[in-house]
């Protein structure tokens, strides 16, 4: 690791590892237990081999959060048995969806946890690490990043845009939605406007702890292959840079990332010094070959090569300040593929952290 580089952490370099076992954001089971795997594949140790003084007490646990939010709903009036509106029998009684936006309160209440985590650890000048999980965490994570350094901009490594809002979304999963929650963009709003217009108080209203805090000139995405028609519309309607796997193929990894620093440095508040980055990189950002146990693969992806580069080169700016790792799945595939999954995720960690080839 060399040490001129990570200019915006304190000394000794201290990574903070942000274990999320959480699946709310989506339905496919498993996703929760990708960072157990992560963990227990040695990534605290293969860290402090590259030099890091590592933190890591144990994954967060949302027992509590889900605890909470059942023992609060019990205690409001519920509909009359039998009636239309009666949701007593199910098991989200207590977080029905709105429209059809799947866990809306678990999500938020968990996405506001892992902001506070992520700040508090970024404020001490450690570079937090978040193991997802599902990419609805990136809500929290931002969020927290951009506590700590206001400045900050993203790069967002996806197959996906993720970008939906509650009026576009057409699965309800919230992990295909966290950057417009964190743009404030004007879909959800309306849908959570309408939602306390004509719902009883009783239950709570989710994200409304989350501000519009990225601009549209704050992130670039690299890698985008499968991305919905409303998601299009909102790129190109606000102006944001995206770099599909058509420009990877036209302009070749290099060339890509390179554009993707150059434009956020355009936009920097702070010209006199490097823009701190937060990377929020999703393993089905590569290919399947590469990276096979993830709930949403989609051929034609990066490389493996391609993906240690994106990680490799923004260590090389000494302006990482937040890593996000998201959406191995150990239960969508064989052991072999699970196993070929956590090793790609866990180099992906180490070639963001200073692992170099020489």
């Amino acid at each position: 690791m060399t040490s001129e580089l990570a200019q915006f952490l304190k000394s000794p370099k201290t990574v903070s590892i942000v274990g999320c076992p959480f699946s709310g954001g989506q339905p496919k089971i498993g996703v929760d237990e990708g960072p157990i795997h992560l963990v227990e594949a040695g990534l605290v140790n293969q860290l402090q081999e590259l030099g890091w003084n590592v933190k890591f007490d144990g994954h967060h646990q949302f027992e509590d959060i889900k605890y909470t939010l059942s023992s609060s709903s019990a205690t409001a009036s519920s509909p009359a048995a039998g009636t239309d509106n009666d949701t007593s029998t199910t098991s989200n009684h207590w977080d029905p969806p709105i429209g059809i936006l799947k866990n809306p309160r678990l999500v938020s209440r968990v996405c506001e946890e892992v902001a506070k985590v992520v700040s508090g650890h970024a404020k001490k000048g450690e570079l937090p690490v978040t193991l997802g999980g599902d990419h609805s965490l990136a809500m929290g994570t931002i969020s927290g990043t951009l506590d700590a350094h206001p400045s900050a901009g993203v790069i967002w490594v996806d197959a996906h845009a993720d970008i939906n809002t509650a009026a576009t979304t057409e699965s309800g999963n919230i992990h295909g939605m966290p950057v417009s929650f964190l743009m404030g963009l004007d879909g959800n709003h309306q849908a959570f406007s309408d939602y306390n217009k004509s719902n009883s108080p009783s239950l709570e209203t989710p994200f409304a702890w989350i501000k519009p805090v990225l601009k549209p000139s704050s992130i670039v995405y690299i890698g985008l292959r499968d991305v919905d028609s409303g998601e299009k519309k909102i790129l190109k309607d606000n102006g944001i840079k995206a770099f599909s796997m058509h420009d990877v193929d036209r302009y070749g990894i290099g060339k890509v990332v390179e554009m993707a620093l150059d434009y956020l440095n355009a936009d920097n508040t702070n010209p006199d010094e490097v823009r701190p980055i937060h990377l929020s990189f999703d393993v089905d950002a590569l290919d399947p070959s590469v990276a096979p146990s993830t709930g949403t693969p989609v051929r034609g992806g990066l490389t493996f090569r391609e993906g240690h580069y994106i990680c490799e080169r923004i260590w090389e700016t000494g302006a990482l300040v937040g890593l996000d790792l998201m959406e191995v799945n150990p239960s969508l595939e064989d052991d072999v593929s699970v196993k070929q999954t956590v090793a790609v995720g866990c180099s992906l960690v180490r070639a963001a952290l200073g692992e170099t080839l020489l």
